[in-house]
């Protein structure tokens, strides 16, 4: 019998008993065809490859995560995620949405469709996220019937204002909800409902939301399971005592493995889903099972019936790797042809104007004054307290506190409490507004950090210990169309430049992860303390994340869902 390859000596994961077994594979038009002892013998192949006693994978599916997370472009990612052995993501880009709209989407959409990774998009449901922060764009329910329409979703990402959902029955979110179960029954509906227990979780999956990808606790991931839900492990939820669960208990089809959101220089010196997978089986989970949870359950969650296991009519995505507890990442085949050998030398290009010209001038700030930055307070003169964003290593969420401060001629007087100064400007032209607060816990101590890669309206966020540093910060992205820039005593520490929506690069990875790695170096070296600085500054501005956060519209009470002022 004629087939297109033959894969000998390897041994081959079997999803359905989650066992090995040596043998051969047979691939024709792109699709294993067999899976068993028979070789050469039975097959005349167009190419023979020796597996050289490898084990045999499915290539690994992530069905959670952010392109813009890493600040690169679909192209960059694709090229990333081959060498790490991911052959099929679900990326949800609410960050270009929220610079773009639906334009931000389709855009990313395009720029992705001649990847080598599938690259199946969730529609963005959450933007804006919250009515209490103004973004470039906004993701309509009429813009979702026309993603719909071009047969290329597959999930409605994740339902963000889980306030809303339970709170307010005439809400955007819930209208959204109602529509698409009526209009679109089997659409895979994703969630994110951090710290819900009783009955507010179980609300929120009568609406129809029934994954959740957050920080899970033991109590949490229990009660989720025991509701019907699916749950997404991402890298932060995998404390041991998380994973002894998931290990010692039947829970294997309730849950996957994700990663949302990845730095370019994690992603290049630890890798993606595979590190994820890595991880796994050195905190205990037989890589059986780790494997399980990377391709067959994420598969199934998003009703992919093509692929996520090694069997006949499959889409012929596989993995070679040669030690299963190391998972070495040896070659990588993407409808049955190679795209990936740890061999062979490549380098990626660079690639210029992958989007529209308007993509590269989003930022739309004229360059700010030290007057700007002047906290201007309705309030006497006099000692008042004021409410403080707490930072907290491990974490994304911030807590409140207030602490006192000193008001003089209608300005707060900042730099005497100890505390920092965090700020916010919106920058896409709509009505100018800003915001203060002040910031103290685990972050700098000094210098200045400002980005537009705030999630997620992304407007133009800066921290400081003095207003100098903050100036020249703000500035420096401004001019740059976007980015990070890091700055100490008036020096520029680290620039990283996000000129496509003030959020991606187009250079290539190795450069990004360069650059992203020093900017790392820098933030820390001003007395951030936190395992992902970048992450924790970047959510300082995201109005889902408990509790204490910050928009153009001013300090937010998350988990009351509501502005409050600066003066408590």
């Amino acid at each position: 019998m004629r087939i297109d390859q033959l894969i000998l000596n390897v041994k081959i994961y079997n999803s359905y008993y989650k066992v090995f077994e040596e043998g051969s594979v047979a691939v024709c038009d792109g699709r294993f065809l067999y899976i068993g002892p028979r070789g050469e013998k039975m097959f005349t192949a167009n190419e023979i490859v020796d597996g050289r006693g490898h084990y045999m994978i499915p290539g690994l599916i992530d069905i959670h995560l952010h392109i813009e997370s890493t600040m690169v472009t679909p192209a960059t990612f694709s090229y990333g995620l081959l060498r790490c052995g991911v052959t099929t993501i679900v990326p949800e880009p609410h960050e270009m949405a929220n610079v773009f709209g639906i334009e931000g989407v389709t855009e990313m959409m395009e720029a992705s469709k001649e990847c080598t990774v599938d690259m199946f998009y969730a529609i963005p449901s959450s933007v804006p996220a919250t009515p209490m922060e103004t973004t470039g764009g906004s993701i309509e329910i009429e813009d979702m019937d026309k993603l719909m329409a071009t047969g290329e979703i597959i999930c409605l990402g994740e339902i963000m204002n889980y306030v809303d959902v339970i709170n307010k029955p005439d809400s955007k979110t819930n209208r959204i909800l109602k529509h698409m179960k009526q209009n679109y029954p089997k659409l895979v509906i994703e969630g994110h409902t951090p710290k819900l227990m009783g009955l507010d979780l179980h609300r929120m999956i009568y609406a129809g939301v029934d994954s959740d990808h957050t920080h899970q606790s033991i109590e949490g991931m229990k009660a989720r399971i025991a509701a019907g839900m699916f749950i997404e492990l991402q890298e932060k939820s995998m404390t041991q005592e998380v994973m002894d669960y998931v290990i010692h208990h039947p829970v294997s089809s309730h849950f996957c493995f994700v990663t949302d959101d990845v730095m370019p220089d994690s992603f290049v010196e630890k890798g993606h889903l595979d590190h994820i997978v890595r991880k796994a089986i050195r905190m205990g989970m037989k890589p059986e099972d780790a494997i399980f949870a990377a391709t067959y359950t994420p598969s199934k969650r998003m009703k992919m019936d093509d692929r996520g296991s090694i069997s006949p009519g499959k889409v012929a995505d596989f993995v070679l790797v040669s030690d299963l507890y190391q998972f070495d990442v040896k070659q990588v085949y993407k409808g049955g042809k190679k795209v990936f050998d740890l061999y062979e030398n490549d380098v990626q290009k660079s690639e210029t104007g992958a989007f529209p010209a308007h993509f590269y001038s989003s930022v739309k700030l004229a360059p700010l004054s030290l007057e700007d930055l002047t906290v201007k307070v309705d309030v006497p003169d006099g000692s008042h307290q004021a409410r403080a964003m707490m930072v907290k290593n491990g974490s994304t969420f911030t807590q409140e506190a207030h602490v006192d401060v000193t008001v003089q001629d209608g300005v707060l007087q900042w730099e005497d409490t100890g505390y920092g100064l965090i700020a916010t400007f919106e920058r896409y032209e709509k009505n100018g507004n800003h915001a203060f607060g002040l910031i103290g816990g685990d972050t700098i101590k000094r210098g200045a950090i400002a980005t537009t890669y705030s999630h997620d309206n992304h407007n133009l966020l800066i921290v400081g210990a003095n207003p100098e540093d903050m100036l020249l910060a703000a500035n420096t992205v401004i001019h740059s169309q976007g980015g990070f820039c890091v700055v100490e005593n008036g020096e520029i520490l680290s620039h990283v430049e996000l000129p496509v929506g003030g959020i991606l690069t187009e250079e290539p990875l190795h450069i990004v992860a360069h650059q992203v790695k020093e900017l790392r170096e820098a933030m820390l070296s001003l007395g951030y303390v936190h395992y992902n600085p970048i992450m924790s500054l970047s959510t300082h501005s995201l109005a889902v994340s408990p509790a204490l956060k910050i928009t153009d519209h001013g300090l937010i009470d998350v988990n009351e869902g509501k502005i409050v002022s600066l003066i408590v």
